[in-house]
């Protein structure tokens, strides 16, 4: 009697982490990131506002002293406001590390490799939401009135309001 086939649940494919992990760990030990996870999940570690503003770009280790460097990438405007805090942010990378890993914090404004590697990634602001005039509104409902699906007339009277809204101005 022959042994069931073992059938895979995954039909093929694998788990994008799983398949980057080797190349993310090679990568960031080049830059001096022996644990990846300070990489990984910078804002966690360091909070939204300080990850917002500076990103880890390098950690070196000198020759004969005890501890490392960790220098961060931020923009020029942020620069003195990150100063600051940098007693404080090399308190929460140690905790990620377990350890007194890093004993300096250096703060710059490009990459220490140069220009090409060093760019800081600006987010977008906040999308502020307008509420929509209620004549609007009102004029956009009364024209999808003989729509019988729910879902259809409150699409189309949306976008009824987005155009005359956009007629308006």
């Amino acid at each position: 009697m022959k042994a069931p086939r073992h059938t895979s649940t995954t039909r093929g494919f694998s788990r994008a982490a799983t398949l980057m992990q080797t190349s993310i760990r090679k990568a960031s030990e080049e830059r001096g990131f022996a644990v990846t996870r300070l990489l990984t999940h910078w804002a966690e570690v360091v909070g939204e506002g300080t990850a917002r503003i500076a990103t880890p770009v390098n950690v070196s280790y000198s020759k004969g002293g005890m501890g490392a460097t960790l220098t961060l990438l931020t923009t020029g405007a942020q620069a003195p406001m990150l100063e600051m805090q940098k007693e404080q942010i090399r308190e929460k990378v140690n905790a990620c590390y377990g350890y007194r890993a890093i004993s300096r914090v250096r703060i710059t404004q490009t990459a220490p490799t140069g220009f090409a590697e060093g760019r800081v990634a600006f987010a977008p602001a906040p999308s502020v939401q307008k509420t929509p005039d209620p004549a609007v509104q009102s004029a956009a409902f009364a024209l999808s009135d003989g729509i019988e699906n729910d879902g259809l007339r409150a699409a189309l009277a949306a976008l009824g309001a987005n155009v005359l809204t956009k007629q308006k101005s």
